[in-house]
């Protein structure tokens, strides 16, 4: 044996007694199952022992395994290559693929992702790779010193660093506001970026990741995993450059060590660490839709450490420069450089001690504004001055993209769809319209944030942006209520079949049987008080009803008649019906009225419009469908109207309130104030409250009817409850955690507590076989949410639940408003109290963490938090009719 073959058997030796022990890898094996993916991958399988020998070893060179205590060595050819082959490699169950047959197979990322180049030169729409460093940089207009740029690799993004210095930026922050991991690999002198993609959609980056789940730490898994596949395949791993013809793909990448594979991280902090006026932040932003509040509240922490920006130090020096990058530039981009204008817009303001205003933009032709932007100028301070100054930061960052005009060419698209259509399985009209709320979702949270920068620049940011929401609820309530499509329902909806009259007692079963002595279901009486609750009436049963309340037993002379409802509500040949789709007969449509004066006409002008058609049309009875033509069709004001000539100290008032759920602040305001005035004109009056069935709205009507008279007339001595050894006692007495914590800040908190049980359970008496109580249901409907078989049910029940609870706890403020604003005569309403007290007190925040932590963690519940609460119970799940205003 010559000597140099010696010397290489021995040193094979010696790494097959001390390498084995030592040199073990670590395998990063976790797969993110719930990133989102379009599909699975073909072609797949685990590897074993096996499949490692032929498909990671197929080059032949491998001599023989020789195996030791530790694990088995592969010696190859000269034994010049080596290394070990670990159990845990073997059980790491790495993933095989390709993405045509004409493709060769290889190891997939996580157990399902091909690495696509990240950026191609057709997304540099501005042609500013070669002379700035990156894809798409650019300044914002108007002298902002504002940038935004595309993904660069790591070349690049030192040559924008170079220009940055080279142009006067001594302080620069930068962000990279991808919520995608991004690896950059060793080509040649540069490291070009890659993400990880979906078979089924090779186009669409990783994005909605779990909570549990860094972005930076993913990009580390996905390093090992890469660094892995290449000593399996000879130090090669591949990844794809033309995703749009696959010619002369997949590439091969050579890596040798861990080194050869970037993280963000690096390529962003790395090129800083010598600049120390320059920092890096990572601040994750979605795709489309508007940013989480936490997302904000991280936006808001990084810019709290630059003196600079909050004027803390000497105003005279300028602002740091902010430098935002997305994957082309364009969509998180540009909604982070209009963040970023508005901070240096309240700045400048700042420190030049004046008012100061954006400049005007001439580019946007005169539109009509949106519903909801316009019910926030019109509820909020300065309202249409925040909203324009949003309006001009968008003009200035537009060079790429104008997220105000993209809400509009939504819009036209949607409204443009005749007969709706589907592409691959889903509704086009869908598509649209979830494309136009999301958008203007995102507009509207940037009106949200530039009101937060009027209260909290000047103080330092001093909430962050999560806290001053819960100070503002009545934001969540408007973005809640985007969708207004159903205030433009027409008479030629009816007409034309496309929605149909239902008559009311078809889902309106009579459970207390009173229909044959009252003419109408569910009348009852709360015991000793004179307040009455029912199902919808119709003009023979108000009659009824008008004529037993006044008749010589009971002598009524006043009465407040209140109608809960917040859906269209006609009689026609006296009848009582509303409108609702063809395929979803059983689910109402509710109007997002802002007030009742709105319902009310907009009913009148269908009413009108149905007389005038002349038309037969088809309705719904109890059993059976008909061709109508009305002779006389009335709104519900008429027919009150027609009342008060025989009832002539009738008051009638529509209230409406939402379905399953507590009633909104206005909606307390607007019952205790009618119910204030008629006790002003009679102490004796009568009140009387109806919704469709008679139950839920019915109920916590009367409950709080039942409240605003115990203030008024005394509240009766509470009466301590007896111990009972029942299943979930504690939680049908309503003891949740969530409503203790409420109960421990309030002012006699158990006391308000045991007043609103009471109220609850005096209601209930007449109601038994209803089974139904407001408190006791909350745990009834939770727990049937969790047994629940079908998706769709278990979702619905999860949101009933928290509904439920939340109007229980509701009833709770309201009985604490009405024992402390009482010595001022309740003239702050409701409503005020809530913004000026509770608020500050921290209500909202621990409504904003609604839900049941005896039972499991609130973070994972995105129904726990108001914006996602109050906008499902708002969605509407029926096709979009009408238009988008």
């Amino acid at each position: 044996m010559k000597h140099e073959e010696r010397r290489d058997w021995a040193h094979c030796l010696w790494i097959m007694g001390t390498t084995a022990s030592t040199a073990q890898q670590t395998v990063a094996t976790a797969t993110f199952e719930n990133i989102h993916s379009n599909g699975t991958m073909e072609d797949r399988h685990s590897l074993s022992i096996h499949s490692f020998q032929t498909v990671g070893l197929h080059n032949n060179k491998a001599k023989s395994i020789i195996t030791n205590k530790v694990a088995p060595v592969v010696i190859t050819y000269n034994c010049r290559e080596e290394f070990q082959i670990h159990d845990d490699l073997l059980k790491a169950g790495y993933t095989v693929g390709r993405i045509t047959e004409a493709t060769p197979e290889h190891y997939l990322v996580q157990g399902k992702y091909f690495m696509v180049r990240d950026v191609y030169s057709k997304l540099d729409v501005l042609n500013t790779s070669m002379s700035c460093g990156a894809p798409n940089f650019r300044q914002a207009k108007g002298g902002y010193s504002v940038f935004g740029m595309g993904q660069p690799s790591l070349l690049g993004f030192k040559q924008v660093l170079q220009k940055l210095q080279n142009d006067g930026h001594k302080e620069c922050i930068i962000f990279c506001v991808r919520e995608e991991p991004v690896l950059f690999l060793r080509m040649d002198n540069d490291f070009l970026p890659y993400t990880p993609r979906g078979k089924e959609n090779l186009h669409e980056n990783l994005h909605n990741l779990q909570k549990d789940v860094k972005v930076e730490t993913l990009e580390l898994s996905i390093r090992k995993e890469i660094h892995d596949f290449a000593q399996l395949r000879e130090n090669t791993y591949y990844v794809y450059n033309d995703i749009e013809h696959f010619k002369d793909e997949p590439h091969s990448v050579s890596i040798h060590c861990e080194e050869d594979i970037h993280v963000t991280e690096e390529v962003y902090k790395r090129p800083v660490f010598l600049l120390p006026s320059y920092r890096y932040h990572r601040l994750p932003l979605p795709e489309d839709g508007a940013p989480l509040e936490t997302q904000l509240d991280t936006f808001i922490s990084f810019l709290r450490e630059s003196p600079n920006l909050l004027l803390l130090q000497d105003s005279t020096r300028p602002p740091p420069t902010l430098l935002f990058s997305c994957q082309t530039g364009v969509g998180r981009t540009n909604l982070a450089m209009v963040l970023g204008t508005l901070v240096l817009f309240h700045r400048k303001g700042a420190s030049q001690k004046q008012d100061h205003s954006l400049p005007q933009s001439s580019k946007f032709l005169p539109r009509e504004q949106f519903r909801v932007i316009q019910n926030f100028i019109d509820t909020v301070p300065k309202g249409q001055q925040i909203v324009e100054e949003v309006d001009s930061a968008i003009s200035l960052c537009s060079e790429m993209h104008d997220m105000r005009e993209a809400i509009y060419e939504y819009k036209k698209k949607l409204e443009g769809i005749g007969e709706d259509y589907q592409i691959q399985g889903n509704s086009t009209k869908e598509y649209f319209l979830q494309r136009t709320l999301r958008s203007l979702e995102r507009y509207f949270y940037l009106i949200a944030f530039n009101y937060y920068l009027h209260e909290q620049y000047p103080l330092a940011f001093a909430l962050d942006f999560s806290r001053w929401m819960c100070r503002h609820p009545e934001l969540y309530r408007l973005q809640a209520n985007m969708n207004l499509s159903e205030l433009t329902i027409t008479c030629e909806q009816i007409t034309k079949g496309v929605r149909v009259l239902v008559v009311d007692e078809r889902f309106s079963p009579d459970v207390l049987s009173t229909v044959k002595e009252m003419s109408v279901a569910n009348f009852r009486r709360v015991p000793k008080m004179s307040v009455y609750g029912m199902a919808q009436p119709n003009s023979k049963a108000i009659g009824s009803v008008l004529n037993y309340l006044t008749d010589a037993k009971r002598k009524y002379s006043h009465i407040l008649w209140v109608n809960l409802r917040e859906e269209v509500v006609l009689e026609g040949n006296e009848q009582t019906y509303t409108l609702r789709e063809v395929g979803n007969m059983d689910q109402q449509i509710t109007i997002p009225a802002t007030s009742p004066e709105q319902l009310e006409k907009l009913e009148s002008v269908l009413k009108t419009d149905l007389l005038k058609s002349q038309k037969w049309i088809e309705v719904y009875l109890e059993q059976e469908k008909q061709m109508k033509m009305f002779k006389t069709c009335l709104t519900m004001q008429e027919v009150f109207n027609q009342h008060k000539s025989t009832c002539q100290r009738l008051v009638y008032k529509r209230i409406p309130i939402p379905d399953f759920c507590a009633p909104q602040e206005k909606d307390f305001d607007q019952l205790l104030e009618a119910m204030k005035a008629a006790l002003a004109e009679d102490s004796q009056t009568a009140f009387v409250f109806n919704c469709h069935s008679g139950r839920g709205r019915t109920t916590t009507a009367m409950v709080i009817a039942v409240l605003i008279l115990w203030h008024f007339r005394g509240i009766p001595e509470i009466v301590e409850d007896e111990i009972v050894s029942v299943p979930d006692a504690k939680y049908t007495k309503g003891e949740f955690e969530v409503v203790m914590k409420m109960v421990q800040i309030l002012p006699e908190g158990h006391r308000m507590k045991k007043e609103v049980d009471m109220a609850l359970d005096t209601v209930s008496e007449t109601m038994t076989p209803m089974h139904y109580h407001l408190r006791e249901i909350i745990i009834c409907t939770y727990r049937q949410g969790k047994t629940a078989k079908e998706d769709k049910e278990r979702q619905t029940l999860k949101l009933r639940s928290l509904q439920y609870l939340e109007r229980y706890i509701y009833l709770i403020l309201f009985n604490e408003y009405l024992h402390l604003e009482k010595k001022d005569s309740w003239q702050r309403p409701f409503s005020i109290w809530m913004q000026e007290v509770a608020a500050k007190a921290g209500v909202y925040e621990i409504l904003n963490q609604l839900g049941f932590a005896e039972f499991e963690n609130l973070e994972d519940q995105p129904l726990s938090r108001l914006r996602y609460r109050w906008q499902e119970q708002c969605r509407s799940f029926l096709p979009f009719r009408g238009g988008f205003v």
